[in-house]
């Protein structure tokens, strides 16, 4: 027996199950068919897994709460490559767990932001943003000049990563705490950004 619609609209329980429902047939229609497609799991040539100081960088970026004032993603418009350069394509995001597009631009899109400016310029960014730009909202982040990057902590990580598919070798592991002895997390940090799309950074 069809249900009417006046009692569908009338009982929010009801709705809500089936509201639920059809969300979820929409998102496996759309979600599903990424999954399997080879371009979503393959990553994109010269994409490699984040080297162990970068990868202590992205960590940083992600607990500062980087991606919610800065996306990476590039769409595919003229009005975005002619600013930032190539679209973003999902081989890029491969080893990135969790991926970083972001939804809001405060700032610019960082997608593209390797080598487009020297360390030093964000070293002087990210400790007082303003003397670069003066009309920028962007906090200060002090405290990165002081905490040091925790070599065992990365080491593990990248081991818990290889696990989930990465293809970290066992000298990249190895090689791991030499790599960010004595590193601050704003070394590390500018490490993360200087690399974000030098794959594919030609425009």
């Amino acid at each position: 027996m069809a249900i009417k619609h006046d009692s569908i609209e009338k009982n929010i329980n009801l709705m809500a199950v089936l509201i639920v429902i059809v969300i979820s047939i929409g998102g496996l229609i759309e979600i599903v068919p990424l999954m399997m497609g080879s371009e979503v799991n393959e990553p994109y040539e010269g994409i490699k897994p984040y080297p162990a100081l970068r990868l202590a960088g992205r960590d940083v970026y992600v607990r500062e709460g980087c991606y919610n004032c800065h996306s990476q993603q590039i769409r595919p418009f003229r009005s975005e490559t002619e600013r930032y350069g190539p679209y973003s394509v999902a081989g890029e995001f491969v080893y990135d767990r969790p991926f970083q597009f972001g939804s809001k631009r405060t700032g610019p899109d960082l997608a593209r932001v390797g080598k487009r400016y020297s360390d030093d310029w964000h070293r002087i960014h990210l400790l007082k943003p303003q003397e670069l730009v003066p009309d920028s909202n962007m906090p200060a982040y002090p405290w990165l000049a002081e905490a040091m990057i925790d070599p065992d902590l990365i080491q593990t990580k990248m081991r818990a990563l290889r696990m989930l598919g990465d293809p970290y070798s066992d000298e990249e592991i190895a090689a791991a705490p030499a790599a960010v002895m004595n590193k601050t997390e704003l070394d590390a940090l500018i490490a993360y950004l200087q690399d974000l799309g030098t794959v594919r950074s030609a425009r």
